[in-house]
């Protein structure tokens, strides 16, 4: 069965995010198969591959939309304030996924779904035993922290000590993020992962 064809009575709510420029809207069902991530960074990404993602960025102060299992983080611009577009904007989304309800085209290309979720960034591939367990602390420790605020963290890579990460959803651009970079995440894989000596953003 896809994604799109079965669509269960269906509710939103609203979580602000440690970015001021996004929120994150949570639905009361999944809305792609565990571990597909989608994101989109202009409204012409989504065109063939995300109805959803199309719908939204229809809305002129839409910058970014990225998906994953039941939320979907938004991020705007600066010309309207969220107080000015939240409860319209969840309204909006709740009542898309209350008739079309597609996420995801039936017939979206394989490489563009692959595109999409390469955006999103998932692990890279381990090469060694330390990466293996960088990935582990992350996925327990980090990755339920930060989809929580709407975002996603994925390990990138290893080196001379040196861990970078990509950071996507409402961590992409944050400045708080960065702060959690390197007062959490960086503490953390120190403490759990001798050799780490720093961790850094992957640069977009």
């Amino acid at each position: 069965m896809s994604e799109a064809s079965a669509r269960p009575p269906v509710s939103l709510y609203a979580e602000s995010t440690p970015n001021p420029l996004t929120m994150r809207y949570v639905s009361s069902r999944m809305l792609v198969q565990d571990g597909r991530l989608l994101e989109f960074r202009t409204p012409q990404e989504p065109v063939g591959v995300s109805p959803l993602a199309e719908r939204i960025f229809n809305l002129p102060f839409v910058t970014g939309v990225f998906i994953s299992s039941n939320f979907i983080t938004v991020t705007r611009n600066n010309s309207v304030d969220w107080d000015l577009v939240n409860l319209e904007l969840r309204d909006y989304i709740t009542d898309y996924l209350r008739t079309d309800g597609r996420v995801v085209y039936d017939d979206a290309p394989a490489q563009a779904l692959a595109d999409a979720n390469e955006r999103a960034s998932t692990h890279a591939e381990a090469k060694s035993p330390e990466d293996e367990k960088i990935i582990r602390v992350l996925e327990e420790y980090i990755r339920p922290a930060v989809e929580g605020d709407g975002g996603h963290i994925a390990f990138k890579s290893f080196d001379d000590g040196l861990v970078t990460v990509s950071l996507r959803g409402s961590c992409s651009g944050c400045p708080s993020s960065m702060v959690t970079l390197k007062q959490g995440i960086e503490n953390l894989l120190k403490h759990e992962v001798p050799g780490v000596r720093e961790v850094v953003a992957e640069e977009l």
